[in-house]
């Protein structure tokens, strides 16, 4: 029997097949043989103490309409999947790190889960970038408006955003004597309640966040830079930014070298980091992206490198 591997991801109909990793990904698998499973956020389950998950099973096609089959779900145990892929998006809420102790439990049964059940729990992906301080431009995380406001003061012009968003949402540019300085911060920190993180701005973001892929720690050698568009000055492709590949610089082999080795020690071993200029703004490890756009542009196949450790039994811890 074909060896097996089982996804976990949002609604596979709502993708951008084009520009979609996971798809990437699952095409990769199914090439090399793999029978394809697939699962949504409300397909897991724990039964007598045993991981379990409403699995449907799926055909993937590298075409614009009609990427993908999927034939009728049935639950079964997740023990026996050689491999789940763990890919659902933000937010990391309560639901989601349930998630990451169901898929804790298949990986204790022998499933290997990219990544890590636990370092998707651990690895706040505003918040971990913060553990390597040498590669940060000054951040400030903190509910407390006055607090906020006297590192804005300091800073002159930042960057605040949740700690739960992803793909440009919620992110405001201000400065020191902004009007609407105020209402930013209540509508980040619900009116002190909730955590913000304040970054100062960096002005080489009109060259593009660099999106670095990392497989086990080691760094694809291009970076897609995704370039602020017309008077927007964020880059995420979902907010319209657009895409240019441009090989990594001394620096940005520099931090990958800072971080990579932590990432391997937590087993997250396909992971995105988050480049403005010379400075470190995000560890992504959900469900990192830009592979496709990376692949095309420079003839890579970035699924095949990380299936190509994933067979290999190279370990992540």
């Amino acid at each position: 029997m074909p060896a097996t591997l089982a996804v976990l991801m949002d609604p596979i109909a709502a993708i951008h097949p084009a520009k979609d990793t996971t798809l990437a990904l699952l095409l990769e698998a199914q090439r090399r043989g793999y029978a394809l499973l697939y699962a949504t956020q409300d397909a897991l389950a724990i039964r007598d103490g045993q991981a379990w998950g409403r699995l449907a099973p799926l055909t993937v096609r590298d075409d614009a309409r009609d990427w993908f089959s999927l034939q009728p779900a049935t639950w079964r145990p997740l023990v026996g999947i050689e491999v789940v892929l763990a890919r659902k998006d933000p937010p990391v809420d309560a639901q989601f790190l349930y998630d990451t102790m169901v898929l804790e439990l298949a990986q204790a049964s022998g499933v290997q889960v990219v990544n890590d059940p636990r370092g998707l729990r651990d690895a706040n992906e505003k918040l971990f970038a913060l553990r390597f301080p040498q590669c940060c431009a000054p951040t400030l995380v903190a509910r407390e408006a006055a607090e906020l406001k006297r590192f804005v003061a300091a800073q002159g012009e930042v960057v605040l955003k949740p700690l739960d968003g992803m793909g440009g949402r919620s992110i405001f540019r201000s400065r020191h004597g902004d009007p609407n300085l105020n209402v930013i911060l209540e509508t980040l920190t619900a009116n002190g309640t909730a955590f913000a993180i304040a970054q100062k701005f960096i002005p080489e973001i009109s060259a593009g966040d660099k999106r670095i892929l990392m497989i086990d720690g080691e760094p694809i050698p291009y970076a897609l830079a995704r370039v602020p568009q017309g008077d927007d000055f964020r880059g995420n492709l979902a907010a319209g930014g657009k895409g240019l590949g441009v090989p990594l610089s001394e620096r940005d082999r520099w931090i990958a070298a800072q971080v990579g080795p932590e990432l391997v020690r937590r087993g997250l071993r396909f992971v995105g980091l988050d480049v403005i200029g010379d400075w470190l703004t995000e560890v992504n490890v959900t469900s990192p992206t830009c592979a496709r756009e990376l692949d095309t542009q420079f003839g890579l196949n970035i699924a095949g490198l990380l299936f190509d450790r994933l067979a290999a039994g190279a370990s992540a811890r």
